[in-house]
């Protein structure tokens, strides 16, 4: 019997990579964490040369991130999301698995060389509408438009993905930095539209006091709106100074609403002091652009990798971890025992990269360096952790 096969089946197989949408997600997403970083490493190191003529290699590393390494796992946790949101099941089995070998293939054309580089375009937007329609489908089902705001940031991952590739074969003269600005702020928009959901809620029940949590109407649309501004200035008016006044706005309000969502029980739990500690690098990172325009010791390669390496980062080991702990059965009040070493290498290479630049800018090949270890071995850590959780029936029998 053929594994296809053997996936359609209602029981639950021994191999169930292919039930639930966060199992090959997140063993994608750890696997090209660690991959794509080293192959970054290379090309940042040594004279190693990109084989895509016309794309830095910087630019290559800057999207693989973004819509290869943070889209595996956007796509791992909604999937398996809306699934408990609608009640609609989502893509499995079949569909899943071509799902993910549409994305697997934008990557493995994206360093073939350039004459492949249309086949890694065409891949690679297939899997953003192959996602967007997926996730669609049950939403529609229920007609459940709350989550039209989920959906629209996945439509707009698309078009900046497009923006990206339609630069690159030199169709848009701005197009690759439309894409690849564009990409990193929408994607922290839909960082922050779902912690602002679920972040609060996974802290009242992880902690063992009692306590009540609140968001506030008036910090999300003062959110909304200064975000924006701080995005189109930034992305497409390229005006750090307006940029930075909305930037410095953003900071108090996150700062409102990370005392909102404290409770002290959090420093004893990994997987919510790493969601807690991701949103204050998002903080951080507003800052280091609010401070950008008035200070030679603030670059703006600082403050994006605040937002992407400490940020998003963080965030998606975090979310990945308790994922996996919660939707195969286990405890997510009894993590696997090394998560939090996991985790404290990505903070410290975060602030390795933000940080040490800043007070010794002539050792900067050697911080590069030292956060990029740090990534590898974090990310090598949780598939360790993780992998035989991802590929093996939940412990309770139930379907996921």
């Amino acid at each position: 019997m053929s594994l296809l096969n053997i996936l359609d089946t209602d029981k639950q197989p021994p191999f169930s990579l292919f039930v639930l949408g966060f199992r090959p997600f997140f063993l994608a997403a750890g696997v090209f964490a660690v991959l794509a970083m080293a192959a970054w490493m290379l090309f940042f190191h040594t004279p190693l040369q990109m084989p895509l003529q016309g794309l830095p290699a910087y630019q290559w590393h800057a999207h693989e991130m973004l819509f290869g390494f943070a889209m595996a796992v956007v796509s791992g946790f909604l999937l398996t999301a809306v699934r408990n949101w609608t009640g609609v099941q989502t893509l499995q089995h079949k569909g899943l698995a071509a799902l993910l070998g549409v994305w697997a293939a934008a990557r493995l054309f994206m360093l073939a060389g350039p004459e492949l580089l249309p086949l890694a375009a065409l891949c690679d937007l297939a899997f953003n509408v192959g996602l967007l329609i997926a996730l669609s489908h049950p939403v529609f089902r229920v007609r459940q438009w709350t989550q039209l705001g989920v959906l629209s940031k996945i439509l707009l991952l698309a078009v900046c993905n497009a923006l990206f590739y339609l630069g690159v074969a030199g169709y848009l003269a701005l197009g690759v930095h439309w894409g690849l600005y564009g990409g990193l702020y929408v994607l922290i928009a839909l960082v922050m539209t779902i912690g602002r959901r679920v972040v609060p809620f996974f802290i009242e029940k992880g902690v063992d006091e009692p306590v009540r949590l609140r968001n506030s109407r008036v910090l999300d649309i003062a959110s909304l709106i200064f975000f924006t501004g701080f995005a189109i200035s930034e992305a497409i008016l390229l005006n750090s100074v307006i940029a930075g006044y909305f930037a410095a706005v953003l900071v108090i309000v996150s700062l409102i609403r990370l005392v909102f969502w404290h409770a002290p029980g959090i420093w004893s739990r990994p997987l919510l002091w790493g969601l807690y500690v991701a949103f204050m690098f998002l903080v951080l990172g507003f800052a280091l652009f609010a401070l950008l325009p008035y200070t030679s010791m603030i670059t703006r390669s600082l403050a994006l990798h605040a937002l992407a390496m400490g940020g998003i980062g963080l965030i998606t080991m975090s979310m990945m971890s308790r994922v996996s702990l919660g939707h195969t059965g286990r405890s997510i009040h009894e993590p696997l025992r090394f998560t939090g070493l996991a985790q404290g290498m990505i903070l410290v290479g975060a602030c390795i990269r933000i940080f040490l630049p800043m007070l010794a800018p002539q050792q900067h090949q050697l911080w590069v360096l030292s956060s990029q270890l740090l990534w590898i071995a974090g990310f090598g850590l949780f598939l360790i952790l993780y992998y035989m959780m991802l590929v093996r029936p939940r412990l309770d029998g139930q379907a996921g």
